[in-house]
């Protein structure tokens, strides 16, 4: 191993650690006094309630973990949004869990939140997935109820999702762990089956103290409505639980009893690691963003037996395009190279840029594997397309948006890794969340942005400096200097990947070692989907 591959294997493990850290910190939720005062009413936690009703020793993802993360402090925070979103396996089914964590804000609804849930919904609408609500929430969060009641993604698209779910067939099981008032009391009622736990579950579209408010009736709670006012008066619930485990337990066995889903028909052989030792990504992975290294050598460690079967490997080499294995799935993968790379005709192409060839090559790959009905992978590190008098005079904005035709009109699965750079349209034409990806996640490497921050640290300090030189200002080196890091300090916050997963333009952030598991699942999600419609590219010129 050479000096630099030690130096970049120390940054990226420095990075997974800091990354590991975020998550304990985060999956605190409201912090160790909430934690305290919750269980203290015999409750358990959102993650406690989650981690028992999955399978002992099964494996799960978790969706959107930073989100929230640094948002709203000026209201104490919202960490995880307030709630706990992961895709398991309850009694060997996938499914998708969704679990209140009234740690935060008594469980209350940020703007966040509401756009978590609804990611938790797409993601069971798209792969026909199983999901179970564990609720727990005092309803919206009043101090922002403008960011999240009336528009069209925001609190009340839930229940809309609810009604579509229903009329799809997706198995929607809800228990009511705790507060659910108001419009959320809708949520467990529009589920297929509700269960409420005794003396720490209730339900109503006002509490006690408004119902006195409003209409002059005293009443309490748990006699408005508790689990024995909607089990035996009211019918609105069917089970009534003893406690957390019990609820939990039925939920397990309603899933047991499930039959068996019509397949999307996905290829699915053996698994095997890879030949390739896998924490070598972390030495092959360069610590400078504009540094070269050889995509290939990280594909090796990502798929079984190390083995990539290239399409077109000659052609259009700023793009690898090839068939692999993932944990015994079959997988296209559609990745940036990033070293330097000669064309036939003796001309040199820099990595990590989309040049007219690549993006020809990589619509005919797309094309190839809807026809063959084979998931795509795509692996993303890339500055953007090649610009220029050449590339413009060649047509790059027509080969661009083939590309990008191709990826929208794609009908397989895709899955999106940011594994570096990701800037802007070549974020959009390597399947950036705009087009729909199954699942998107970043590495601890990653950035999102419309360039990076150095350009655009240039580019603002112009508009910056000209705009004090008009007012008079003398613009010395170090008064430049300063500015300059100002604004790019600034703008290397918003295209963290920390900061992306904050606002769910990801799904998550990930220890590279975890990247089969995230493909592998999200595969075997989509899998419960049938294909239904036909890929057709519409009108694209040629």
């Amino acid at each position: 191993m050479d000096i630099n591959f030690n130096k970049n294997e120390d940054y990226n493990k420095l990075l997974a650690s800091d990354l590991k850290n975020r998550l304990v910190k985060v999956k605190l939720g409201g912090g160790k006094s909430s934690i305290e005062k919750h269980k203290a009413k015999g409750k358990l936690t959102a993650r406690e309630r989650i981690s028992y009703l999955l399978d002992d020793n099964s494996k799960s993802i978790e969706i959107g973990a930073f989100a929230g993360d640094n948002m709203y402090a000026e209201h104490g925070g919202c960490p995880s949004a307030g709630v706990v979103v992961k895709i398991g396996y309850i009694k060997g089914k996938q499914c998708i869990v969704v679990a209140n964590d009234a740690t935060v804000k008594a469980g209350a609804w940020f703007p966040i939140t509401g756009k978590k849930n609804l990611r938790a919904q797409e993601i069971a609408i798209e792969n026909k997935l199983p999901i179970i609500y564990l609720v727990d929430s005092a309803g919206v969060f009043l101090p922002l109820q403008d960011e999240i009641f009336p528009d069209k993604e925001h609190f009340g698209r839930i229940f809309r999702n609810n009604a579509v779910m229903s009329s799809m067939g997706i198995t929607q099981i809800s228990a009511v762990m705790g507060s659910c008032v108001a419009g959320g009391a809708y949520l467990p009622i529009m589920s297929d089956e509700a269960l409420i736990v005794d003396k720490t579950g209730s339900i109503f579209l006002a509490g006690s103290y408004l119902v006195k408010a409003a209409i002059g009736e005293s009443i309490d709670n748990e006699t408005l409505g508790g689990a024995t006012t909607h089990c035996e008066i009211s019918g609105v619930t069917d089970y009534k639980a003893l406690d957390d485990k019990d609820a939990l337990d039925k939920i397990k066995n309603i899933i047991d009893k499930i039959g068996d889903f019509d397949k999307a028909g996905f290829s699915k052989k053996e698994a095997f690691p890879p030949k390739e030792k896998e924490d070598d990504i972390f030495g092959i992975l360069p610590k400078e963003r504009n540094a070269q290294y050889d995509m290939l050598e990280i594909i090796k460690r990502l798929v079984d037996n190390s083995e990539f079967d290239q399409y077109k490997e000659g052609y259009g080499k700023t793009i690898l395009t090839g068939y692999a294995r993932i944990d015994g799935w079959a997988v296209g993968i559609v990745a940036n190279q990033r070293k330097l790379v000669k064309t036939k005709k003796g001309e040199m192409q820099f990595g990590g840029v989309i040049y007219n060839d690549s993006a020809d090559k990589a619509t005919r790959f797309i094309a190839n594997c809807n026809q063959k009905k084979i998931p795509l992978v795509f692996l993303q590190d890339v500055t953007g397309f090649m610009v220029g008098s050449k590339s413009e005079h060649g047509g790059i904005i027509k080969d661009g948006a083939k590309m990008v035709n191709a990826v929208s009109n794609s009908v397989v699965p895709k899955f999106t890794i940011i594994i570096g750079n990701s800037y802007g349209a070549g974020n959009y034409a390597m399947c950036g969340k705009a087009y729909d990806p199954r699942l998107i996640i970043a590495w601890p490497s990653a950035e999102l942005a419309v360039m990076s921050g150095n350009s655009a640290a240039k580019v603002l300090l112009q508009i910056e400096t000209a705009s004090l030189k008009k007012k008079g200002e003398k613009i010395t080196p170090e008064k430049e200097a300063e500015l300059f890091n100002k604004i790019k300090d600034r703008y290397d916050k918003q295209i963290s990947p920390y900061y992306a997963a904050a606002r769910i333009w990801t799904d998550a952030v990930i220890n590279p070692l975890d990247t089969r598991t995230w493909i592998s699942m999200g595969i075997e999600a989509a899998n419960h989907a049938p294909i239904e419609k036909q890929f057709n590219l519409g009108i694209l010129q040629v």
